[in-house]
């Protein structure tokens, strides 16, 4: 499924971690697809309130979760650095699906990071 959200579609997700040498970019570019089929299932779903929007991004962050022995496994982890940019993604994809009262922390709660 194409994005169709022009905001999301020009974001470069994870700009920090790709610029930063310590995160692999092949690790990186796992994380980037995981924010994309976040959006994918954004506009598929088209949850109705923050609930529904939670439910989405909290299978997101549990991606994440499963990502963190990918980082290691590359000498690397999602550390204060990986979080914030990680996190940043997050709310920018909330608000760019006009969820801009999206707590940021339950955006992602279930996060293991």
């Amino acid at each position: 499924m194409a994005i169709t959200n022009e905001k999301v579609g020009e974001r470069a997700f994870l700009r920090g971690l790709y610029e930063d040498g310590y995160f692999p970019d092949h690790v990186v570019d796992q994380g980037r697809e995981i924010l994309l089929r976040l959006c994918e299932r954004i506009e598929a779903d088209r949850p109705a309130d923050l609930p529904g929007l939670y439910a989405l991004t909290h299978a997101a962050t549990e991606e994440f979760n499963a990502l963190e022995a990918e980082f290691e496994a590359a000498g690397s982890e999602i550390e204060t650095v990986a979080r914030e940019e990680i996190g940043g993604d997050f709310r920018f994809v909330a608000t760019a699906y006009g969820f801009a009262d999206a707590d940021p922390e339950e955006l992602i709660a279930t996060r293991a990071w």
